[in-house]
């Protein structure tokens, strides 16, 4: 008996199906891990008004590059194909005053770790800006000069 498999024609590497990541769900995995990154910074926290602590991201996910079967062999046993690469921005505001640079490290660590391990892509590039920092003192409703 001959399978199902055997009889088929074979179909070129090229014409197959291939799994793709939407723009949107990396942004959304990212936004995710960077709320979670930040969240572990408790003191700052609390100056950041309710509506304004959502990081914002810009995700671009390119297709990955086509392997020859010399750089498929070379990879560990047991791990995911790379489905392509990110390019993305993330917009957050912070508390003030806190340390803005263990924060933004902390965001590029996690994302860079999660995005890959979750959605399979590769973080080529990955920015973290700061879009406003809030404080106490800018709560105030008179324009006075905070010294």
């Amino acid at each position: 008996m001959t399978g199902e498999a055997d009889r088929r024609p074979a179909v070129p590497h090229r014409e197959r199906g291939a799994t793709s990541v939407a723009d949107r769900v990396v942004a959304k995995i990212a936004a995710q891990v960077a709320r979670e990154a930040l969240s572990r910074f408790t003191e700052p926290t609390g100056h950041v008004p309710p509506g304004h602590r959502t990081p914002h991201v810009t995700a671009v996910v390119r297709g990955a590059p086509e392997r020859n079967a010399s750089e498929r062999a070379g990879g560990p046993a047991g791990s995911r194909p790379v489905l392509g690469q990110v390019r993305m921005r993330i917009a957050v505001e912070l508390g003030y005053p806190s340390d803005i640079g263990a924060q933004c490290a902390a965001v590029r660590r996690e994302v860079t770790e999660r995005v890959t391990a979750w959605a399979g892509v590769e973080v080529s590039d990955l920015v973290v800006a700061v879009e406003r920092l809030h404080s106490a003192h800018s709560r105030r409703t008179e324009r006075e000069r905070v010294r």
